[in-house]
């Protein structure tokens, strides 16, 4: 315990949440004091930790296996770990990135790890209507570990919904109707609150936990309160019969500790000695012998090496990594390859297009603290949470408070505007500031128009690709967010809100001077200055049968052999909501249909 006593030394700098003001001294050298420290308390933490049940990574790989998954976040765990289940294949599973740290099991420190060695620190550029503030450069935080951005945001579980599927069908996508997800949805989740949601839309059993945090500040349920005032409602559910409302989300968690893709997939299968997991391995190139891929190329320790797939190679990097995989391979449009003196393996335009994002803008306010969350001030969060698991350290604070909404510009079974909200996390307090917490209210728009594009750079596969996002370039999507900023607006005017003294307390953007203060078309200008991206990036390899997909409906690379893309990037068009649980989904669907085309000659394990 002398790292603990040792914590204790620094002044506790990580407690119940941000108050207005709050500027701990020295705030980055306490924070990098308490990340290293924690590390070292949780490491001899099993119920955080879970250090026993974590996979070994091998040093390296055989010569041959029967399968490749390139890629251990969110799908590629899913696809390995449910392939390893037939003891007749042999898999390989590469992650560019090392395990996941400990101190990311806590959920109040999710998203800590942005721009570390965790985080692929991606870059969008050239954005004329988004990120101004930053000369149209957006950041784009993505997982680099195990579990990729699993082991990183913020837990929320959605599905989506039965419109969503709908669409998915409507361009081309067969047999993704919502009837025909669900059973997978279903397959994966073991919800702890069936009794709660019940077990029409939900299931136990799965892999996946699925629980409410252990810990909500009250302000969280003023939200609610005030929401239903504001006549949206609440909602218990919000992938069940109600979709729309004001709710505190369901997480994918286990009892106040953090499951990411690897921990639900990855850490029960890691005796199977049909599994290999090769981490800090950066997978350049899938070699192929007259258009059938058989082997892939990747980089560890600065040294190239080749291993063989006599199966399939299944691409799961996400929006970024897995179209770049493809141009680098020689997959994409003609000309572009040509233009980097790749060899053309096939052309297909549609690689690394359809790139989108949830989009997002965000007003700050400052609340009256109430008794109950001043009384959770003076508690000890830390000790708390190493003892059980409960506390603020256990939970999100506010990030697990949302709304789904439908605006003006929707019909009500197909709602297009999220509500998130920040505040009273765990994090930097300095206890002698007044008492006022500082929250955001965020509004995002859940169906963008705007598509992007992602390019090579190089054809050196360690040079990061060319993104551009063009978020907010088409208007609706900013009529979209508008419409939320007033959903927002109005929340100080509620009866809840007025006797906790809801304020704003947005500084006016010099920027937008040109429009008047609070106008619509200052908030327009606003969110194209000082844009928030959402990081749920999908649909640059996207599925479909037009001209522009990548990928059939059993995400089989369109006209080459033993290629599949299961990621984000498969995605059509993104769901209404958390997107998470739907991409755990697609990897479900992928291990049946590539076991269904590769019959295995023994049982499941």
């Amino acid at each position: 315990m002398s790292a603990l006593r040792a914590f204790d030394s620094c002044g506790d700098p990580f407690t119940n949440g941000p108050v207005i003001n709050n500027a701990c001294g020295q705030l980055v050298s306490q924070c990098t004091v308490f990340l290293m420290l924690l590390n070292s308390i949780i490491d001899n933490n099993e119920k955080i930790s879970r250090d026993s049940k974590r996979v070994t990574p091998i040093e390296q790989p055989k010569s041959s296996y029967d399968f490749i998954v390139i890629g251990a976040g969110n799908a590629g765990a899913v696809v390995a770990g449910r392939l390893s289940e037939v003891p007749d294949y042999k898999v390989l599973l590469i992650e560019a990135g090392p395990d996941e740290p400990y101190p990311a099991q806590v959920p109040s420190n999710y998203f800590i790890y942005k721009e570390t060695m965790y985080d692929w620190n991606y870059k969008t550029h050239n954005e004329t209507s988004a990120c101004g503030v930053s000369d149209g450069v957006c950041t784009w935080p993505r997982g680099k570990n195990l579990g990729g951005t699993t082991s990183h945001h913020g837990m929320a579980y959605h599905r989506g919904n039965r419109k969503d599927y709908e669409k998915w069908v409507n361009m081309g996508c067969k047999g993704w109707s919502w009837e025909e997800v669900l059973p997978y949805f279903l397959r994966s989740e073991d919800n702890r609150e069936i009794d709660r949601v019940g077990s029409k839309q939900h299931a136990t059993g799965g892999p996946l936990p699925v629980e409410r945090f252990p810990w909500q500040p009250r302000f969280a349920w003023d939200i609610l309160k005030a929401g239903d005032e504001l006549g949206y409602g609440i909602t218990e559910d919000m992938v069940g019969d109600k979709i729309t409302g004001f709710t505190v989300a369901q997480t994918i968690s286990d009892k106040g500790v953090r499951m990411s893709s690897a921990g639900s997939y990855l850490w029960h299968n890691r005796k199977r000695i049909n599994l290999d997991v090769l981490t800090e391995a950066y997978a350049s190139k899938i070699i192929f012998n007259n258009g059938t891929a058989v082997a892939v190329e990747y980089v560890k320790g600065g040294i190239v090496n080749v291993v063989n797939a006599s199966r399939e190679v299944i691409v799961s990097g996400g929006a970024v990594n897995s179209p770049q995989l493809l141009l680098l391979s020689g997959i994409g449009p003609k000309k572009h390859l040509e233009s980097l003196d790749i060899k053309v393996v096939k052309d297909l335009p549609g690689v690394g297009k359809n790139l989108h994002n949830h989009v997002s803008y965000g007003l700050d306010f400052t609340v009256d603290e109430d008794e109950e969350d001043q009384q959770n001030n003076t508690a000890d969060p830390l000790h708390t949470y190493l003892d059980n698991q409960t506390g603020p350290m256990s939970s999100t604070g506010l990030a697990q408070v949302t709304a789904i909404l439908a605006s003006n510009y929707t019909s009500p079974d197909d709602p297009d505007v999220q509500m998130f909200f920040y505040g009273y996390t765990a994090t930097c307090l300095n206890r002698d500031t007044p008492k006022k917490r500082q929250i955001r209210i965020i509004a995002v728009n859940l169906h963008a128009k705007s598509r992007g594009e992602l390019t090579l750079a190089s054809s050196n596969p360690l040079i990061y690709p060319l993104i551009t996002s063009n978020d907010l370039q088409n208007e609706d999507d900013a009529k979209v967010i508008l419409w939320g900023l007033h959903v927002a607006l109005s929340m100080p005017n509620t009866p809840t809100m007025k006797k906790l003294n809801l304020t704003l307390v947005n500084t006016p953007i010099s920027h937008c001077s040109q429009f008047r203060y609070m106008s619509d078309e200052y908030w327009k200008c606003a969110m194209k200055w000082n844009t928030r991206t959402e990081n749920h990036q999908a649909g640059s390899c996207r599925m479909g049968t037009d001209e522009l997909a990548v990928i059939d409906p059993q995400f089989k690379v369109y006209g080459i052999k033993g290629v599949r893309v299961v990621d984000a990037s498969s995605i059509p068009v993104m769901v209404s909501g958390n997107p998470s649980a739907t991409i755990t989904m697609l990897g479900e669907r992928a291990a049946d249909f590539i076991k269904a085309d590769h019959p295995p000659d023994n049982k499941l394990l």
